[in-house]
């Protein structure tokens, strides 16, 4: 028969040792919530410094909130656990680790290529090996960097097509970027006939090529004969330029084929044809 008086006897007794472990644990209740206070203000000021450090470290602003709002979260999950101790929860905080520890290697797995290109994007925008407007090659791919976000990089190629491609492979695997140094060689190549002096084409090819806008003076026209041709003697002649656009190369190069072109017939130098 169902006793009324046992059962209310052993619910008063569980309430009455409830009661006195949280009247007993009253100062660690106090002491832990203090400081997770603490922690979250601390957590606070950590992160207006963080924003003021950044932006001197990296240009992009949503890197830099994420970075941010990383060691924020991570100063009041300290503050968590540090509240768990002091209540005499260590238990609890092995169980929340463990679970998390778990969780963390399952998304690790699900998500693994996401995650690798975000971290590459992260990395990207504190390195700094391209940027917006950047004339790069990638594989195939020829032309700007228009976008850059935290998964993907976005190259316009010079056709006007969009290719999107993964932070992964932008950052690990080799690419050419023509902007980074402004400059970059222009190398033509060029025959001559046997019947021509060679001394007088290499003074002629060097004379037109030195009035040529926009050439990096600081370095030597280099001149070099390379071969014995079916019908002539070639070489090949290479010019720095001060590099801004890709269509200031072709408009260059344009103008030093037609240079040569003029200087060879006003001195009666002959490029021959099969």
């Amino acid at each position: 028969m169902f006793n009324h008086e046992k059962m209310i006897s052993l619910l008063t007794e569980k309430l009455s040792l409830w009661y006195e472990a949280v009247i007993k644990n009253i100062p660690n209740l106090v002491v832990a919530f203090v400081v997770l206070i603490f922690f979250f203000y601390l957590g606070g000021v950590i992160r207006k410094g963080v924003n003021k450090v950044l932006p001197k470290i990296s240009y992009k602003r949503s890197v830099n909130n994420l970075v941010s709002s990383i060691v924020n979260i991570v100063v009041i999950l300290i503050g968590v656990f540090t509240a768990l101790e002091i209540m005499g929860l260590e238990k609890t905080v092995t169980s929340i680790l463990a679970g998390a520890g778990v969780i963390g290697i399952a998304l690790g797995f699900a998500f693994q290529e996401i995650a690798a290109n975000f971290i590459a994007g992260i990395l990207i925008a504190f390195r700094k090996p391209f940027s917006i407007g950047d004339l790069v090659e990638m594989g195939q791919y020829y032309g700007k960097v228009t976008n850059m976000n935290m998964r993907t990089t976005t190259i316009t190629t010079l056709q006007g097509l969009d290719a999107i491609i993964p932070n992964k492979k932008m950052f690990t695997e080799a690419f050419m970027n023509y902007t980074s140094n402004n400059e970059r060689r222009m190398d033509l190549g060029v025959g001559v006939s046997y019947g021509d002096d060679l001394e007088k084409v290499e003074e002629v090819t060097i004379s037109c090529l030195e009035k040529i806008e926009d050439r990096d003076t600081s370095k030597d026209i280099e001149f070099f004969y390379t071969d014995f041709g079916a019908s002539s003697i070639n070489f090949d002649v290479r010019v720095w330029l001060k590099f801004r656009e890709e269509k200031d190369f072709l408009r260059i190069r344009h103008k030093a084929v037609k240079e040569i072109k003029k200087a060879f017939d006003d001195n009666d130098i002959d490029i021959p044809f099969p």
